[in-house]
């Protein structure tokens, strides 16, 4: 082979590897686009109406979902109170973004339903524009079958978070009871607390921690009484959650 038929060879293979590499950029390249192209950032939705939110989420590619309803007496009815993920998130269409909207302040009035057979209470909750939340049995001597036993929260409670009323109701004697309603704990002495709740046969854990005592009070600020070592400050389960003898609930309380 002369010298002529060697550049010739070695212009043609560089021409080659050329192409190749080339090749191998824009395929690159494509897949660059490809795997960004189908990602977006999560738009801030807090304080805009749930429709204003779908369309502008809907033209990102985005779906939107209202997972929870609150009250609010910050943010006006309609009006999205949180969202998941937070803003700036960048995620893949066709993601669903959840979010929290607002019902406004609190308007209506959480009626008694307390000694109720359940189908009535159940009825005037919804028509008092609530909804039944958890419904726990549990077996008491005496009283009627589906007689309403408890509520959480309470008849003509105030400042409550969402439109939801749990219920405790009577079941038969023979029945075992399936579950109960959190009750509020916190306040109690701890001592007090883990019997409530030996009574139903639940266990619970107290978690001892360290509780500042902060000022009495100054001026026409009221008076804050300090919290008493002993007692509980915190539960989990919180109050009104659904809980059976297979729940370990955690007290907080105040060394």
């Amino acid at each position: 082979m002369n010298s002529r038929s060697i550049v010739n060879f070695f212009r043609i293979a560089s021409l080659l590897l050329l192409l190749v590499a080339v090749t191998l950029l824009a395929a690159i390249t494509t897949m660059h686009f490809a795997i960004h192209g189908a990602e977006v950032q999560v738009p801030s939705l807090k304080g805009m109406t749930v429709p204003d939110a779908r369309s502008q989420t809907a033209g990102l590619g985005l779906n939107l979902n209202v997972d929870n309803r609150y009250y609010s007496a910050d943010v006006a009815a309609g009006h999205i109170l949180s969202q998941s993920p937070t803003p700036g998130s960048v995620v893949r269409r066709e993601w669903t973004v959840r979010v929290s909207e607002s019902l406004g302040p609190q308007q209506v009035d959480v009626p008694d339903t307390v000694g109720l057979d359940q189908r009535v209470a159940e009825l005037d909750l919804r028509r008092a524009g609530l909804e039944v939340g958890t419904t726990a049995k549990l077996p008491r001597p005496g009283v009627a079958e589906g007689t309403v036993l408890a509520q959480d929260p309470p008849a003509h409670a105030q400042d409550i978070a969402q439109p939801t009323v749990n219920l405790l109701v009577a079941a038969p004697d023979r029945e075992a009871p399936d579950g109960y309603v959190m009750p509020d704990l916190v306040g109690l002495p701890i001592i007090t607390a883990q019997s409530e709740l030996i009574k139903v046969g639940i266990k619970a854990t107290p978690i001892y921690v360290n509780v500042s005592v902060g000022p009495m009070g100054s001026g026409n600020a009221p008076l804050v009484l300090p919290i008493r070592p002993g007692a509980v400050t915190g539960q989990s389960p919180p109050a009104g959650a659904r809980v059976d003898q297979s729940t370990l609930v955690h007290l907080t309380v105040a060394k």
